[in-house]
């Protein structure tokens, strides 16, 4: 809920842009952070510092606000909300978190209360590790391609690749669908479970869902479609059991754009990207 908060920053500072791609927290050597956002002249990041647990506030002009985590939504609303008045900055948030069951307005939420340090680091110690691969992943692809993200509403990290083959959504699509549905995509990505799936795992899907895609075979062993989700997962067991963690994940995501990209009809030389010579860190 801390990140549904500043996610609404983000959504209410940031022009819009298709796919959302104007609304995730981006991981950093520390946290999760918005990016700089415009405000006026000036501009404005927030950052989730889960080594020292406490949300920054800086802007463009050099002042800088903090908020230690934990406590109450609605207290972390509210001194989020104070806190932008001290920095000048005058806006509305909208309150009601997105794509979660029963939500709760942040100024009325005391039911979410806990928040326990270790968790929240080592769970930021899962999406650093994936979003190094995931950017090795995202580099190899010559089409439009956003920055690796977190999407705060679905709590998942994403690297998606996109055609500027156009889509319309159905009649009867919601307001993210309508807005983020607008172009072929094939995303790849992980999240650490919901009511629905309720163990981590990473999965993929291409975007509108190609006919029959389920029977496609994919790699690696254990990766397979759920009919639950209609998307491919790969365990984050498997993963984690793997002899090399980072190899099978990009074989996941790999053999899924495969299959996406042939049944979009997508050209085969997108993932082909001459890189110049440079020398390499040694890394320990």
């Amino acid at each position: 809920m801390y990140t549904q908060v500043i996610g609404k920053l983000r959504l209410a500072l940031s022009p819009f842009e298709p796919q959302w791609a104007n609304v995730p927290l981006y991981v950093t050597a520390r946290g999760l952070s918005t990016s700089p956002m415009p405000i006026g002249v000036r501009t404005l990041e927030g950052e989730f510092d889960f080594f020292d647990n406490v949300l920054v506030l800086r802007s463009s002009d050099g002042r800088i606000e903090r908020r230690i985590l934990g406590g109450s939504v609605a207290e972390f609303y509210g001194d989020v909300m104070r806190a932008l008045e001290r920095l000048d900055i005058a806006l509305t948030l909208s309150v009601m978190p997105s794509e979660v069951p029963d939500p709760i307005p942040f100024p009325a939420d005391r039911t979410h209360h806990t928040y326990d340090p270790a968790q929240a680091r080592r769970f930021w110690q899962v999406l650093a590790m994936i979003d190094s691969v995931f950017r090795e992943h995202r580099a190899g692809f010559f089409g439009k391609t956003p920055p690796v993200s977190f999407f705060w509403g679905t709590f998942d990290l994403a690297v998606i690749r996109s055609s500027t083959r156009r889509v319309r959504p159905g009649a009867g699509a919601g307001l993210i669908e309508r807005f983020g549905g607008t172009a072929e995509q094939i995303c790849g990505g992980w999240w650490p479970g919901d009511a629905s799936y309720p163990d981590p795992a990473f999965y993929a899907y291409a975007w509108p869902k190609p006919a029959g895609v389920e029977h496609a075979s994919i790699r690696p062993k254990g990766a397979a479609w759920n009919t639950t989700i209609r998307e491919f997962l790969l365990p984050y067991a498997v993963v984690q059991a793997s002899a090399d963690p980072r190899a099978a994940i990009l074989e996941f995501l790999r053999s899924t754009y495969e299959v996406g990209a042939k049944m979009l009809g997508w050209p085969s030389d997108l993932t082909t990207v001459d890189v110049p010579d440079r020398p390499h860190a040694k890394v320990p």
